[in-house]
């Protein structure tokens, strides 16, 4: 095995376990507002601060990374997240549970954008444009699988058990991946001796062309997936009296989570391995953007329980086959001493509307229903699509070009 490949699988290890803790919440939080007497808005900004929190990390985490390294800022980073976990617990039990799951989930924003920002910039580091499609789908997939873990144990041991013990073993996992990071993870990005200190600032982003273009399409992309599918499948469930194996709308809507999770890994690996063996990215994450849609158009339609699995595996498999070549086109056009900073813009425009999805989908669906926030939910992809041709054209002068075509290698 080659020491490129000991490092991805390294942050493949460290993320999964991490992950845990990002999606024990889902499927609790939505039924759980209701017990505690939280509103539907205050559902919806609990699920959101994480990412609301990351519009001002992610960019000074990326910044960090180009000045520091990686090894620091990704250790930190999952033991912040495991620590946020355990303030899950507290919530339960303590008077004013909202404000103890909002700092929580600051926290974990706090943390997840030093996760994210570090474990791309890794895996460009270790990587060559032949394989880097490849490896950004594995790194991510990776991400990806801890979490319809955590939305499995969300919605399984809560039942079984309880919301707390859900909780407390998220929060065990997730502290054992900053210990594993802190063992196997090496520094990839820069050398102490060159570690710069000059003061980062929340707006440091990358403006380039391709960084914005990539950004776009991900905060369509999160709006849709993260921010209005997650925040309300369990309430779609529960208006539509679905369920799976015994279970009631707040395990079903776990595993159904974790299916949209698990396609979209599978399609993460295929969509950036394509990428790389035909040497074109914007194929590939235009058809991804088709299927997406096609699942969002299928999901309130009357199909019964098969029709739902089907519309949840189209409308992840869609999600996860653009993040291969999508964060692989950022690598390719971004220098060395900047990818930090594209990889932190590229994480605040997907936090954008992940945190924005919950805010507006939740007061939604009580206005109008499910049927039209779906629908609205399809034509996304479409703009986004429209929005990677423009972008790519204006950046390289083709809409599709090749691998051999592209300056930042």
């Amino acid at each position: 095995m080659t020491d490129s490949r000991r490092v991805v699988y390294a942050v493949i290890a460290c993320t999964f376990f991490v992950g845990f803790g990002g999606g024990v919440v889902f499927p609790i939080l939505p039924n759980l507002g209701a017990v505690l007497g939280i509103s539907p808005f205050l559902v919806g900004l609990i699920l959101s601060a994480n990412r609301i929190t990351r519009l001002v990390a992610n960019a000074p985490a990326g910044a960090l990374v180009d000045r520091a390294g990686t090894r620091t800022p990704f250790v930190v980073g999952l033991f912040v997240e495991g620590v946020a976990t355990l303030g899950y617990v507290v919530a339960v039990t303590a008077p004013l549970p909202e404000v103890w799951f909002l700092l929580s989930r600051v926290c974990w924003g706090v943390g997840s954008a030093l996760v994210f920002a570090t474990a791309y910039t890794i895996t460009a580091d270790v990587s060559d444009a032949g394989s880097r499609g490849t490896s950004m789908g594995v790194v991510r997939a990776g991400i990806t699988f801890g979490f319809p873990a955590g939305l499995v144990l969300g919605g399984v041991v809560s039942e079984a058990a309880s919301v707390a013990a859900a909780f407390v073993l998220a929060a065990g996992f997730a502290l054992f991946a900053s210990v594993l990071a802190y063992r196997i993870v090496p520094e990839t990005h820069v050398d102490a001796d060159d570690a710069g200190d000059d003061s980062i600032k929340p707006w440091e982003i990358d403006p380039s062309i391709s960084t914005l273009t990539v950004g776009l399409v991900n905060f369509g992309l999160f709006f849709a997936y993260v921010g209005a599918l997650f925040s309300t499948l369990v309430l779609f469930l529960e208006a539509r009296s679905f369920g799976l194996f015994g279970f009631d709308a707040q395990g079903t809507s776990g595993a159904l989570m974790a299916v949209t999770v698990l396609s979209g890994s599978v399609a993460m690996l295929a969509g950036g391995t394509l990428s790389d063996r035909h040497g074109y990215r914007v194929p590939i994450v235009l058809g991804s953007l088709a299927v997406s849609g096609v699942g969002f158009l299928l999901l309130p339609t009357p199909g019964g329980v098969g029709g739902l699995v089907a519309a949840c595996v189209l409308i992840g498999a869609g999600q996860g086959g653009t993040t291969g070549p999508m964060m692989a086109l950022i690598a390719d056009l971004t220098p060395d001493e900047r990818m930090g900073r594209a990889m932190g813009t590229n994480n605040v425009l997907g936090d954008v509307g992940g945190a924005l999805g919950p805010l507006v989908s939740l007061p939604l669906v009580e206005t109008v229903g499910f049927a039209p926030v779906y629908v609205a939910c399809a034509l996304i992809p479409v703009v986004a699509g429209v929005v990677l041709v423009v972008g790519v054209r204006a950046e390289t002068g083709a809409i599709n070009p090749s691998l051999d075509s592209r300056a930042g290698d």
